[in-house]
């Protein structure tokens, strides 16, 4: 042997000792500890035989919650009917001049909003950003993106501050 092998050597009984058992798989034979006539199962019925999916009720004689659900059909079934609103930013309004007015026809002209979107969304202007120019906003606004409005000399309908 060589000196650097003699050097070292193992003593087994300072490792550290594992601390998870790996699980009992039951049903696997009599060896397994959990084996036998009914593996921890119980005696017969379903529950003993195979799983249960999440949706079994019991019977077929009332009818499921599943069937009671509306059918929706067609590609958008699973699609949200909730579009929620549209944000827009005073960064974003930097584009327009000293006194416009800041209406959707206006944001969808200067390809704020796109082009195709419905007019009942609705679209709300945040204060992310700083403004210069004196803008006439008649759309729904935050209380903060209305001082900061105010503030570069702009004005806004008094119903749309949100």
């Amino acid at each position: 042997m060589s000196r650097g092998a003699e050097e070292i050597k193992m003593n087994l009984s300072t490792l550290t000792k594992l601390t998870t058992k790996s699980k009992k798989r039951i049903g696997r034979g009599y060896g397994s500890g959990r084996g036998g006539h009914a593996s921890t199962r119980g005696s017969k019925g379903q529950k003993a035989r195979r799983s249960i999916s999440l949706i079994f009720e019991g019977s077929k004689l009332k009818k499921s919650w599943v069937k009671r659900l509306p059918l929706l059909r067609g590609k958008a079934k699973f699609k949200s009917h909730n579009s929620g609103s549209y944000l827009v930013n005073l960064d974003q309004l930097a584009v327009f001049k000293d006194k416009d007015e800041i209406t959707l026809a206006s944001l969808k002209q200067k390809s704020i909003l796109p082009k195709r979107l419905k007019s009942n969304i609705p679209v709300k202007i945040l204060s992310r950003g700083e403004l210069k120019a004196g803008l006439t906003v008649l759309l729904p606004c935050s209380k903060a993106a209305a001082e900061k409005i105010k503030k570069a000399g702009g004005t806004i309908g008094e119903e749309n501050i949100k």
